[in-house]
């Protein structure tokens, strides 16, 4: 059985990696908030910006490497985070974040303040860490990534492709109208998968622990949750346990346009996986490919398919709220 110790540690110097652009300049005012709180509550901060994704990259490595800090912050969404969790994972500083970006996923998952950087701050303060799996991702050349919430390859990722490529409008009409796009592009992806290690779902007679399923056919959505939620807060893998060492798999049919803006409508709520032509499983890894799909995770683009998908226990560790 994998370990997830959790506990209280002591904080009392952190390093924050800021991005003022996340959540449409929101982050900004975050920031500045969250300091000050920091220096009520008695912890030492530095405060730190790269020019680019691999700057920032390189000097979050270097925060870590330094042993100087307790913990690592991140102030900003999910994709900073992501950028941090390549240094952070399988490592003992535990990840603290001040959610100021536009889905905060992460903070919905663990409950975090996500409308008072100052409260997000004194839950870092006070240091109560816990262990949890995190999601890896190797390419075909055998390079790895790390993820914390979904990885997609299918709709979602098509949507991400898009948004990413448009320079008009800004902020969430942007990523909006990249949906209004796709969904009128809406057509079947061809699509392999293996699943390993499967674990049986509640209700899911037959299915012998530890074996693999090949699939092969067309699908609109597929996503591969250590988490429950991308997109914001939409339970995509409403059964996902981000400390059971598995990961949630939701795969859905080609249908029609109507038919899959009524699973979207039910996606809100989590009930989309009680209709006939969405999929779930339970695994430790799968093999993916889709025709014409990118990886993307925590809203991130990760790499091109095909790629092995896996949950890794006890690889992350953040600071949450006490229990």
């Amino acid at each position: 059985m994998t370990d997830y110790p959790m506990g209280f540690t002591d904080v009392g110097a952190v390093a924050m990696l800021t991005n003022p652009d996340s959540g449409h300049g929101r982050a900004r005012h975050s920031t500045e908030r969250a300091m000050a709180a920091f220096r009520d509550c008695g912890v030492d901060v530095l405060t730190f910006q790269g020019r680019t994704t691999a700057d920032s990259r390189r000097l979050a490595r270097e925060a870590v490497e330094s042993g100087r800090f307790d913990a690592i912050v991140v102030c900003g969404g999910d994709g900073m985070l992501n950028l941090v969790l390549q240094e952070t994972a399988q490592r003992s500083v535990p990840v603290g974040v001040i959610p100021a970006g536009t889905g905060n996923d992460h903070a919905r998952e663990y409950d975090l303040p996500r409308t008072s950087p100052e409260a997000a701050a004194e839950v870092i303060a006070a240091g109560f860490a816990v262990t949890t799996d995190l999601g890896r991702i190797t390419d075909r050349e055998g390079n790895s990534s790390w993820f914390d919430t979904v990885m997609t390859a299918g709709f979602d990722s098509l949507v991400s492709d898009r948004a990413n490529r448009m320079t008009w409008p800004h902020g969430s009409a942007r990523y909006n109208l990249a949906i209004a796009a796709e969904f009128a592009n809406l057509r079947p992806l061809a699509f392999s998968m293996e699943l390993r290690g499967r674990t049986p779902l509640p209700g899911e007679p037959g299915v012998v622990a530890g074996s693999s399923l090949e699939l092969r056919g067309s699908a609109v959505l597929a996503a591969f949750g250590n988490t429950r939620t991308y997109g914001g807060g939409l339970p995509v893998c409403p059964y996902a346990n981000h400390r059971d060492g598995l990961l949630d798999v939701t795969l859905v049919d080609p249908v029609s346009r109507i038919r899959f803006a009524s699973c979207m409508t039910k996606i809100v709520k989590g009930t989309h996986v009680e209709l006939p032509e969405v999929h779930s499983y339970r695994v430790r890894s799968a093999k993916v490919w889709v025709y014409g799909v990118d990886a993307y995770a925590d809203g991130e683009r990760m790499t091109a398919l095909p790629v092995t998908v896996e949950a890794v226990p006890a690889a992350g560790r953040f600071i949450v709220p006490a229990p």
